[in-house]
Protein backbone atom coordinates (compact mmCIF):
# COMPACT_ATOMS: atom_id res chain seq x y z
CA UNK A 1 0.00 0.00 0.00
CA UNK A 2 3.07 2.44 0.63
CA UNK A 3 3.84 2.37 -2.80
CA UNK A 4 0.11 2.98 -3.91
CA UNK A 5 0.02 6.23 -1.48
CA UNK A 6 4.01 6.86 -2.77
CA UNK A 7 2.63 7.21 -6.58
CA UNK A 8 -0.59 9.35 -5.78
CA UNK A 9 1.70 11.80 -4.12
CA UNK A 10 3.97 12.04 -6.80
CA UNK A 11 0.74 12.30 -9.02
CA UNK A 12 -0.21 15.27 -7.49
CA UNK A 13 2.86 17.14 -7.08
CA UNK A 14 3.67 16.66 -10.84
CA UNK A 15 0.61 17.93 -11.51
CA UNK A 16 1.61 21.30 -9.45
CA UNK A 17 4.96 21.38 -10.99
CA UNK A 18 3.24 22.10 -14.28
CA UNK A 19 2.69 25.63 -13.21
CA UNK A 20 6.29 26.07 -14.07
CA UNK A 21 5.86 24.81 -17.22
CA UNK A 22 9.20 22.94 -17.05
CA UNK A 23 8.49 19.19 -18.59
CA UNK A 24 11.75 18.28 -17.24
CA UNK A 25 10.73 18.84 -13.65
CA UNK A 26 7.64 16.65 -14.14
CA UNK A 27 9.84 13.47 -15.43
CA UNK A 28 12.23 14.02 -12.96
CA UNK A 29 9.38 13.93 -10.47
CA UNK A 30 7.58 11.05 -11.77
CA UNK A 31 10.65 8.91 -12.14
CA UNK A 32 12.19 9.83 -8.71
CA UNK A 33 8.22 8.20 -7.54
CA UNK A 34 8.21 5.54 -9.71
CA UNK A 35 11.64 4.77 -8.41
CA UNK A 36 10.88 4.65 -5.16
CA UNK A 37 7.24 2.71 -5.56
CA UNK A 38 9.57 0.22 -7.27
CA UNK A 39 12.00 -0.51 -3.94
CA UNK A 40 9.16 -0.40 -2.02
CA UNK A 41 7.75 -3.25 -4.18
CA UNK A 42 11.13 -5.12 -4.33
CA UNK A 43 11.44 -5.07 -0.60
CA UNK A 44 7.61 -5.82 0.26
CA UNK A 45 7.12 -7.56 3.44
CA UNK A 46 10.78 -7.18 4.83
CA UNK A 47 9.51 -4.38 6.54
CA UNK A 48 6.37 -3.17 8.86
CA UNK A 49 4.37 -0.78 6.72
CA UNK A 50 2.10 1.80 9.20
CA UNK A 51 -0.22 1.27 6.47
CA UNK A 52 -0.69 -2.50 6.51
CA UNK A 53 -3.46 -3.30 9.47
CA UNK A 54 -5.50 0.04 8.16
CA UNK A 55 -5.52 -1.65 4.18
CA UNK A 56 -5.85 -5.16 4.42
CA UNK A 57 -8.15 -5.32 1.14
CA UNK A 58 -4.93 -4.83 -0.85
CA UNK A 59 -2.56 -7.19 -0.43
CA UNK A 60 0.09 -8.53 -2.61
CA UNK A 61 1.45 -12.44 -3.31
CA UNK A 62 4.76 -12.92 -5.55
CA UNK A 63 2.85 -12.82 -8.68
CA UNK A 64 1.70 -9.46 -7.73
CA UNK A 65 4.66 -8.28 -6.70
CA UNK A 66 6.06 -9.26 -9.84
CA UNK A 67 3.61 -7.75 -11.93
CA UNK A 68 3.47 -4.69 -10.23
CA UNK A 69 7.14 -4.11 -10.79
CA UNK A 70 6.58 -5.30 -14.54
CA UNK A 71 3.63 -2.46 -14.43
CA UNK A 72 5.81 0.49 -12.73
CA UNK A 73 8.83 -0.04 -15.23
CA UNK A 74 6.47 -0.38 -17.92
CA UNK A 75 5.40 3.28 -17.29
CA UNK A 76 8.81 4.75 -16.31
CA UNK A 77 9.51 3.71 -19.90
CA UNK A 78 6.56 4.92 -21.52
CA UNK A 79 7.13 8.15 -19.65
CA UNK A 80 10.65 8.59 -21.11
CA UNK A 81 9.86 7.52 -25.07
CA UNK A 82 7.04 10.14 -24.98
CA UNK A 83 9.70 12.87 -23.31
CA UNK A 84 10.43 13.97 -26.88
CA UNK A 85 6.90 14.43 -28.07
CA UNK A 86 4.60 15.16 -24.89
CA UNK A 87 6.98 17.73 -24.21
CA UNK A 88 6.96 19.87 -26.95
CA UNK A 89 3.72 20.76 -25.04
CA UNK A 90 5.06 22.49 -22.04
CA UNK A 91 1.61 24.08 -20.52
CA UNK A 92 0.03 20.80 -20.80
CA UNK A 93 2.62 17.79 -20.13
CA UNK A 94 2.99 17.71 -16.61
CA UNK A 95 -1.13 17.07 -16.86
CA UNK A 96 -0.71 14.42 -19.02
CA UNK A 97 2.48 12.18 -16.73
CA UNK A 98 0.24 12.74 -13.84
CA UNK A 99 -3.17 11.50 -15.35
CA UNK A 100 -0.70 8.28 -15.76
CA UNK A 101 0.59 8.42 -12.47
CA UNK A 102 -2.80 8.57 -11.16
CA UNK A 103 -3.98 5.32 -13.63
CA UNK A 104 -1.23 3.61 -12.16
CA UNK A 105 -2.04 3.37 -9.01
CA UNK A 106 -5.53 2.30 -9.96
CA UNK A 107 -3.74 -0.46 -12.07
CA UNK A 108 -1.78 -1.68 -8.70
CA UNK A 109 -5.27 -1.65 -6.94
CA UNK A 110 -6.40 -3.89 -9.39
CA UNK A 111 -3.60 -6.46 -9.20
CA UNK A 112 -3.98 -6.64 -5.48
CA UNK A 113 -7.40 -6.51 -4.39
CA UNK A 114 -9.10 -8.29 -1.74
CA UNK A 115 -12.60 -7.45 -1.94
CA UNK A 116 -15.13 -5.41 -4.57
CA UNK A 117 -15.07 -2.28 -3.14
CA UNK A 118 -11.33 -2.04 -4.40
CA UNK A 119 -11.59 -3.96 -7.01
CA UNK A 120 -13.80 -1.06 -8.54
CA UNK A 121 -11.89 2.06 -7.00
CA UNK A 122 -8.84 0.53 -9.10
CA UNK A 123 -10.83 -0.21 -12.23
CA UNK A 124 -12.01 3.38 -12.08
CA UNK A 125 -9.15 5.16 -10.75
CA UNK A 126 -7.43 3.15 -13.92
CA UNK A 127 -9.86 4.15 -16.73
CA UNK A 128 -10.42 7.68 -16.13
CA UNK A 129 -7.49 8.73 -16.43
CA UNK A 130 -6.85 7.01 -20.06
CA UNK A 131 -10.14 8.23 -21.12
CA UNK A 132 -8.78 11.95 -20.75
CA UNK A 133 -5.53 10.89 -21.91
CA UNK A 134 -6.81 9.08 -25.04
CA UNK A 135 -8.50 12.41 -26.52
CA UNK A 136 -5.24 14.35 -25.10
CA UNK A 137 -4.49 15.24 -29.16
CA UNK A 138 -5.99 18.51 -29.30
CA UNK A 139 -7.12 19.88 -32.86
CA UNK A 140 -7.67 15.83 -33.55
CA UNK A 141 -10.66 14.72 -34.90
CA UNK A 142 -9.88 10.91 -34.02
CA UNK A 143 -8.33 11.38 -31.00
CA UNK A 144 -11.85 13.55 -29.97
CA UNK A 145 -14.19 10.73 -31.38
CA UNK A 146 -11.99 8.08 -29.97
CA UNK A 147 -12.21 9.44 -26.37
CA UNK A 148 -15.69 9.58 -26.92
CA UNK A 149 -15.76 6.02 -28.45
CA UNK A 150 -14.16 4.73 -25.25
CA UNK A 151 -15.97 6.97 -22.47
CA UNK A 152 -19.12 5.79 -23.93
CA UNK A 153 -18.71 2.32 -24.01
CA UNK A 154 -16.65 2.52 -20.85
CA UNK A 155 -19.53 3.64 -19.09
CA UNK A 156 -21.48 1.14 -20.60
CA UNK A 157 -19.45 -1.67 -19.38
CA UNK A 158 -19.32 -0.48 -15.81
CA UNK A 159 -22.90 -0.38 -15.80
CA UNK A 160 -22.86 -4.08 -16.46
CA UNK A 161 -19.96 -4.54 -13.68
CA UNK A 162 -21.65 -2.84 -11.33
CA UNK A 163 -24.93 -4.96 -11.50
CA UNK A 164 -22.84 -7.85 -11.66
CA UNK A 165 -21.28 -7.10 -8.25
CA UNK A 166 -24.41 -6.07 -6.61
CA UNK A 167 -25.75 -9.68 -7.51
CA UNK A 168 -23.18 -11.84 -6.61
CA UNK A 169 -23.22 -9.71 -3.26
CA UNK A 170 -27.31 -10.48 -3.04
CA UNK A 171 -26.28 -14.49 -3.72
CA UNK A 172 -23.38 -14.74 -1.21
CA UNK A 173 -24.12 -11.95 1.41
CA UNK A 174 -20.47 -10.16 0.98
CA UNK A 175 -17.99 -7.92 -1.06
CA UNK A 176 -14.85 -9.97 0.30
CA UNK A 177 -13.45 -12.33 -2.17
CA UNK A 178 -12.16 -14.99 0.41
CA UNK A 179 -15.51 -14.73 1.76
CA UNK A 180 -17.64 -15.24 -1.43
CA UNK A 181 -14.50 -17.91 -2.50
CA UNK A 182 -15.44 -19.65 1.00
CA UNK A 183 -19.41 -19.30 0.00
CA UNK A 184 -19.32 -21.08 -3.49
CA UNK A 185 -16.93 -24.24 -2.27
CA UNK A 186 -19.61 -24.84 0.18
CA UNK A 187 -22.24 -24.02 -1.74
CA UNK A 188 -23.74 -21.27 0.09
CA UNK A 189 -25.04 -19.16 -2.19
CA UNK A 190 -27.84 -18.65 -4.51
CA UNK A 191 -26.72 -19.90 -8.06
CA UNK A 192 -29.70 -18.05 -9.38
CA UNK A 193 -27.96 -14.83 -8.63
CA UNK A 194 -24.53 -15.23 -8.58
CA UNK A 195 -24.01 -17.36 -12.00
CA UNK A 196 -25.88 -14.49 -13.75
CA UNK A 197 -23.83 -12.03 -11.48
CA UNK A 198 -20.45 -13.55 -12.41
CA UNK A 199 -20.76 -13.36 -15.88
CA UNK A 200 -21.81 -9.72 -16.09
CA UNK A 201 -18.64 -9.20 -14.30
CA UNK A 202 -16.54 -11.77 -16.68
CA UNK A 203 -18.22 -9.24 -20.12
CA UNK A 204 -17.71 -5.85 -18.75
CA UNK A 205 -13.47 -7.40 -18.12
CA UNK A 206 -13.89 -8.53 -21.45
CA UNK A 207 -14.35 -5.63 -23.12
CA UNK A 208 -12.04 -3.85 -20.77
CA UNK A 209 -9.31 -6.14 -22.18
CA UNK A 210 -10.60 -5.76 -25.61
CA UNK A 211 -11.55 -9.50 -25.86
CA UNK A 212 -14.37 -11.06 -28.16
CA UNK A 213 -17.43 -9.76 -28.38
CA UNK A 214 -16.70 -6.63 -26.69
CA UNK A 215 -12.99 -5.95 -29.52
CA UNK A 216 -14.92 -3.39 -31.82
CA UNK A 217 -14.22 -0.25 -30.26
CA UNK A 218 -10.19 -1.78 -29.90
CA UNK A 219 -9.07 -0.36 -33.31
CA UNK A 220 -10.78 3.30 -33.33
CA UNK A 221 -9.12 3.69 -29.98
CA UNK A 222 -5.55 3.02 -30.33
CA UNK A 223 -5.86 4.88 -34.02
CA UNK A 224 -6.64 8.17 -32.35
CA UNK A 225 -4.57 7.39 -29.71
CA UNK A 226 -1.13 9.54 -29.19
CA UNK A 227 1.93 6.75 -29.36
CA UNK A 228 2.66 7.37 -25.89
CA UNK A 229 -0.90 6.47 -24.36
CA UNK A 230 -0.96 3.96 -26.93
CA UNK A 231 2.03 2.46 -25.06
CA UNK A 232 0.66 2.54 -21.66
CA UNK A 233 -2.76 1.27 -22.90
CA UNK A 234 -0.72 -1.55 -24.30
CA UNK A 235 1.31 -2.09 -21.03
CA UNK A 236 0.45 -0.94 -18.05
CA UNK A 237 -3.50 -0.51 -19.47
CA UNK A 238 -3.49 -4.22 -20.66
CA UNK A 239 -1.51 -5.97 -17.50
CA UNK A 240 -3.75 -4.93 -14.97
CA UNK A 241 -6.96 -5.59 -16.28
CA UNK A 242 -5.80 -9.09 -17.81
CA UNK A 243 -4.63 -10.27 -14.21
CA UNK A 244 -8.12 -8.67 -12.73
CA UNK A 245 -9.80 -11.13 -15.04
CA UNK A 246 -7.82 -14.05 -14.49
CA UNK A 247 -8.04 -13.47 -10.72
CA UNK A 248 -12.01 -13.27 -10.68
CA UNK A 249 -12.97 -15.53 -13.26
CA UNK A 250 -10.22 -18.26 -12.72
CA UNK A 251 -9.57 -18.22 -9.08
CA UNK A 252 -12.77 -16.68 -7.33
CA UNK A 253 -15.57 -17.90 -10.11
CA UNK A 254 -13.54 -20.83 -11.39
CA UNK A 255 -15.38 -23.91 -9.25
CA UNK A 256 -18.41 -21.94 -11.36
CA UNK A 257 -16.81 -22.24 -14.69
CA UNK A 258 -19.12 -25.42 -15.94
CA UNK A 259 -22.16 -22.80 -16.47
CA UNK A 260 -20.42 -21.12 -18.82
CA UNK A 261 -17.30 -23.13 -20.21
CA UNK A 262 -18.74 -23.93 -23.37
CA UNK A 263 -19.19 -19.06 -23.55
CA UNK A 264 -15.48 -19.37 -22.77
CA UNK A 265 -14.62 -21.49 -25.43
CA UNK A 266 -15.94 -19.56 -28.00
CA UNK A 267 -14.25 -16.25 -26.52
CA UNK A 268 -10.99 -17.43 -26.54
CA UNK A 269 -10.83 -19.45 -29.86
CA UNK A 270 -12.42 -16.62 -31.65
CA UNK A 271 -10.42 -14.36 -29.81
CA UNK A 272 -7.45 -16.42 -30.97
CA UNK A 273 -7.83 -16.05 -34.48
CA UNK A 274 -10.26 -12.42 -35.27
CA UNK A 275 -6.92 -10.19 -34.03
CA UNK A 276 -4.38 -11.82 -36.33
CA UNK A 277 -6.81 -12.24 -39.24
CA UNK A 278 -8.03 -9.21 -39.22
CA UNK A 279 -4.16 -7.67 -38.57
CA UNK A 280 -3.12 -9.75 -41.51
CA UNK A 281 -3.91 -6.77 -44.45
CA UNK A 282 -3.59 -3.57 -42.25
CA UNK A 283 -2.12 -0.61 -43.58
CA UNK A 284 -2.07 1.59 -40.04
CA UNK A 285 0.63 0.13 -37.40
CA UNK A 286 -1.18 1.32 -35.16
CA UNK A 287 -4.41 -0.60 -35.88
CA UNK A 288 -2.25 -3.64 -36.50
CA UNK A 289 -1.11 -3.79 -32.70
CA UNK A 290 -4.58 -3.55 -31.96
CA UNK A 291 -5.80 -6.14 -33.63
CA UNK A 292 -2.69 -8.22 -32.92
CA UNK A 293 -3.46 -7.46 -29.24
CA UNK A 294 -6.84 -8.86 -29.15
CA UNK A 295 -5.13 -12.28 -30.34
CA UNK A 296 -2.75 -11.66 -27.73
CA UNK A 297 -5.10 -11.10 -25.00
CA UNK A 298 -7.08 -14.67 -25.83
CA UNK A 299 -3.47 -16.30 -25.35
CA UNK A 300 -3.56 -14.61 -21.84
CA UNK A 301 -7.09 -15.57 -21.37
CA UNK A 302 -5.73 -19.49 -21.48
CA UNK A 303 -4.79 -18.26 -17.46
CA UNK A 304 -8.51 -18.88 -16.30
CA UNK A 305 -8.22 -22.15 -17.16
CA UNK A 306 -4.69 -23.04 -15.91
CA UNK A 307 -4.79 -25.22 -12.47
CA UNK A 308 -0.47 -25.18 -12.85
CA UNK A 309 1.86 -24.18 -10.07
CA UNK A 310 3.56 -21.61 -11.15
CA UNK A 311 0.87 -20.30 -13.97
CA UNK A 312 1.24 -16.78 -12.39
CA UNK A 313 4.52 -16.41 -13.08
CA UNK A 314 3.73 -17.81 -16.84
CA UNK A 315 1.08 -14.86 -16.91
CA UNK A 316 3.98 -12.51 -15.97
CA UNK A 317 6.28 -13.53 -18.59
CA UNK A 318 3.60 -13.42 -21.46
CA UNK A 319 2.53 -9.76 -20.51
CA UNK A 320 6.17 -9.13 -20.20
CA UNK A 321 7.23 -10.12 -23.72
CA UNK A 322 4.60 -8.30 -25.58
CA UNK A 323 4.38 -5.05 -23.49
CA UNK A 324 8.09 -4.81 -24.34
CA UNK A 325 7.50 -5.87 -27.86
CA UNK A 326 4.95 -3.46 -28.03
CA UNK A 327 6.98 -0.62 -26.88
CA UNK A 328 10.08 -1.23 -29.15
CA UNK A 329 7.34 -1.13 -32.15
CA UNK A 330 5.92 2.26 -31.03
CA UNK A 331 9.30 3.66 -30.32
CA UNK A 332 10.47 3.01 -33.43
CA UNK A 333 7.54 4.20 -35.83
CA UNK A 334 7.38 7.45 -33.46
CA UNK A 335 11.11 8.06 -34.93
CA UNK A 336 9.49 7.73 -38.51
CA UNK A 337 7.33 10.80 -37.69
CA UNK A 338 4.37 9.68 -39.90
CA UNK A 339 1.38 11.18 -38.98
CA UNK A 340 -0.72 8.32 -41.07
CA UNK A 341 1.12 5.53 -38.87
CA UNK A 342 1.61 3.96 -42.46
CA UNK A 343 3.55 0.79 -42.14
CA UNK A 344 4.93 1.56 -45.86
CA UNK A 345 6.99 4.48 -43.76
CA UNK A 346 8.55 1.78 -41.76
CA UNK A 347 9.93 0.26 -45.22
CA UNK A 348 13.90 -0.26 -44.81
CA UNK A 349 14.13 1.04 -41.45
CA UNK A 350 15.88 -1.69 -40.11
CA UNK A 351 18.85 -0.21 -42.18
CA UNK A 352 18.45 3.22 -41.83
CA UNK A 353 19.05 3.10 -38.00
CA UNK A 354 21.17 -0.33 -36.65
CA UNK A 355 19.66 0.02 -33.09
CA UNK A 356 16.54 0.29 -34.76
CA UNK A 357 16.64 -2.66 -36.83
CA UNK A 358 18.64 -5.01 -33.87
CA UNK A 359 15.53 -4.30 -31.22
CA UNK A 360 12.87 -4.39 -34.41
CA UNK A 361 14.11 -7.76 -35.07
CA UNK A 362 13.79 -9.13 -31.79
CA UNK A 363 10.75 -7.51 -30.82
CA UNK A 364 9.25 -9.14 -34.22
CA UNK A 365 10.63 -12.75 -34.07
CA UNK A 366 9.73 -12.60 -29.79
CA UNK A 367 5.97 -11.81 -31.29
CA UNK A 368 6.34 -14.87 -33.32
CA UNK A 369 7.19 -17.21 -30.70
CA UNK A 370 10.84 -17.74 -31.92
CA UNK A 371 13.03 -19.33 -29.42
CA UNK A 372 14.96 -18.38 -27.38
CA UNK A 373 12.79 -14.81 -26.84
CA UNK A 374 10.52 -14.29 -23.72
CA UNK A 375 7.73 -14.45 -25.60
CA UNK A 376 8.59 -18.22 -27.14
CA UNK A 377 8.70 -18.97 -23.61
CA UNK A 378 5.44 -17.17 -22.23
CA UNK A 379 2.99 -18.60 -25.04
CA UNK A 380 4.81 -22.18 -24.34
CA UNK A 381 3.69 -21.92 -21.12
CA UNK A 382 0.70 -20.52 -21.43
CA UNK A 383 -0.17 -23.26 -23.85
CA UNK A 384 1.80 -26.30 -21.81
CA UNK A 385 -0.76 -25.23 -18.71
CA UNK A 386 -3.92 -26.08 -20.48
CA UNK A 387 -2.40 -28.83 -22.88
CA UNK A 388 -3.78 -31.54 -20.78
CA UNK A 389 -7.46 -30.93 -20.05
CA UNK A 390 -8.16 -28.32 -23.05
CA UNK A 391 -6.34 -29.78 -25.85
CA UNK A 392 -8.74 -27.96 -27.93
CA UNK A 393 -8.11 -24.34 -27.18
CA UNK A 394 -4.19 -25.36 -26.85
CA UNK A 395 -4.42 -26.93 -30.67
CA UNK A 396 -6.36 -23.38 -31.00
CA UNK A 397 -3.14 -21.08 -29.70
CA UNK A 398 -0.49 -23.32 -31.57
CA UNK A 399 -2.54 -22.45 -34.88
CA UNK A 400 -3.19 -19.28 -33.83
CA UNK A 401 0.77 -18.16 -32.94
CA UNK A 402 1.40 -19.31 -36.28
CA UNK A 403 -1.09 -17.03 -38.09
CA UNK A 404 0.67 -14.39 -36.11
CA UNK A 405 4.01 -15.05 -36.66
CA UNK A 406 3.58 -14.69 -40.62
CA UNK A 407 1.85 -11.44 -39.86
CA UNK A 408 4.84 -10.24 -37.74
CA UNK A 409 7.35 -11.78 -40.34
CA UNK A 410 5.92 -10.02 -43.35
CA UNK A 411 6.27 -6.71 -41.05
CA UNK A 412 9.83 -7.50 -40.55
CA UNK A 413 10.75 -8.47 -43.84
CA UNK A 414 9.15 -5.03 -44.74
CA UNK A 415 10.99 -3.31 -41.86
CA UNK A 416 14.43 -4.81 -43.80
CA UNK A 417 13.51 -4.55 -47.14
CA UNK A 418 16.88 -2.73 -48.61
CA UNK A 419 15.92 0.94 -50.66
CA UNK A 420 18.20 3.01 -52.56
CA UNK A 421 16.97 6.13 -51.31
CA UNK A 422 16.94 6.26 -48.02
CA UNK A 423 17.84 8.94 -44.90
CA UNK A 424 19.34 7.87 -41.98
CA UNK A 425 16.64 8.17 -38.85
CA UNK A 426 18.17 9.38 -35.51
CA UNK A 427 17.40 8.19 -32.07
CA UNK A 428 17.69 10.21 -29.33
CA UNK A 429 19.10 9.09 -25.40
CA UNK A 430 15.40 8.18 -24.01
CA UNK A 431 14.31 6.50 -26.69
CA UNK A 432 17.53 4.29 -27.13
CA UNK A 433 17.56 3.70 -23.70
CA UNK A 434 13.72 2.16 -23.76
CA UNK A 435 14.99 0.66 -26.72
CA UNK A 436 17.83 -1.55 -24.79
CA UNK A 437 16.05 -2.04 -21.76
CA UNK A 438 12.78 -3.97 -23.39
CA UNK A 439 15.18 -6.09 -25.69
CA UNK A 440 16.91 -7.07 -22.86
CA UNK A 441 13.60 -8.08 -20.74
CA UNK A 442 12.84 -9.86 -24.29
CA UNK A 443 16.28 -11.76 -24.14
CA UNK A 444 16.30 -12.58 -20.57
CA UNK A 445 12.30 -11.70 -19.26
CA UNK A 446 12.16 -15.70 -18.98
CA UNK A 447 14.84 -16.11 -15.70
CA UNK A 448 11.72 -14.89 -13.77
CA UNK A 449 10.85 -18.54 -13.79
CA UNK A 450 13.84 -19.20 -11.51
CA UNK A 451 13.86 -16.55 -9.58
Amino acid sequence: MDAVVVLFITGLISLFLGMYQKPWMALVCNLIGLAASFMLFFYYGTYDSILKSHFFTLVFDSTGILLSLLSILMTALVLLFGYGSQSKDQAHYADLTSLMMFSLTGALCLIGFRDFFMFFIGLEILSIPVYVLVGSRRGNEASAEAALKYFFTGSFATAILLFGIALVFGATGSFNLNEISFAILSGLYTPALLIPGALMIFAALLFKVGAFPFHFWTADVYDGSSKPVLAYMSTTVKIAGLVALVQLMGKIFGNLAGNWETFLYVVILVTLFLGYLSAFNQKSLKRLLAFSGISNTGIALLSILSGAEHGGRNLVIFLLAYGASSLILLVSSQHVEDEENDIVALKGLGYRNPVLGVSLLISLLSLSGIPPFSGFFGKMLMIQDILTEHPVLAVGAILSAVVGAVVYLKLLLHIFTKETNTHKVQVNAFSGFVLVVSSLLLLGGWIILFL
